[in-house]
């Protein structure tokens, strides 16, 4: 349920636009995010700064793509957000010599710093590289294909990606006596990976304990 909540956007945007159109669906998911977020607020009583990012380049984008009625604009917004999250982790560990995927995971993995560096290393790269191949498949093919991999082409990628990770990473994973339970707040339609790693990391423990 939290991977489908967090993929809320997308999937009523997907659906939105093969009802009626990409302005339609433009508009839906941008009442999505809002939903989405309201929802995290009355759950968690807390938003993760990524999708608050999320609504403001949905908002911007997505707004452009209304009063413009040019639909480049909303199909640009993937490629915006994981350039911006490759680049939030780039400074970070640049300039302020601090791993942003460290903090994230830190409490699951016992990893050596090298071991951090390579890791927040492959999601900057990964982040860049989903943004290039949005804008590959935006320019170089059909709206209707575009809109069909935003669902499940980018969805795919980052599952498999994640999938790699964890199981590369599986012989540090922690085993405290007593495991509390995980709360991934959604970041983004794009920002899945965040509950995505940490529930796979999960799983993973589970099936080791038993």
């Amino acid at each position: 349920m939290k991977f489908i909540f967090d993929l809320f956007p997308v999937i009523v945007f997907f659906v939105a636009y093969k009802t009626y159109d990409i302005y339609v669906a433009t508009a839906v998911a941008i009442v999505a995010t809002l939903v989405q977020i309201s929802w995290t607020w009355l759950r968690y009583r807390k938003v993760d700064k990524m999708l608050w990012m999320s609504l403001a380049v949905i908002g911007l984008l997505g707004g452009a793509t209304l009063m413009l009625q040019d639909e480049l604009f909303i199909m640009w917004k993937p490629t915006v957000l994981y350039w911006l999250f490759s680049t939030i982790l780039l400074v970070s560990s640049v300039f302020f010599r601090k791993s942003l995927i460290q903090v994230l995971l830190e409490k699951q993995l016992a990893l050596p710093k090298s071991v951090w560096g390579k890791l927040n290393a492959s999601w900057i790269i990964f982040f860049i590289f989903m943004g290039g191949i949005n804008l590959h498949i935006a320019y170089g093919y059909s709206l209707d294909t575009w809109v069909n991999f935003k669902l499940f082409g980018s969805t795919g990628l980052m599952i498999m990606f994640v999938v790699a990770q964890v199981m590369m990473l599986g012989k540090y994973v922690k085993h405290p006596e007593e495991d509390k339970e995980i709360i991934a707040v959604p970041v983004d339609d794009y920002s899945v990976e965040n509950a995505m790693v940490k529930e796979t990391i999960e799983d993973t423990k589970k099936e080791k304990d038993t």
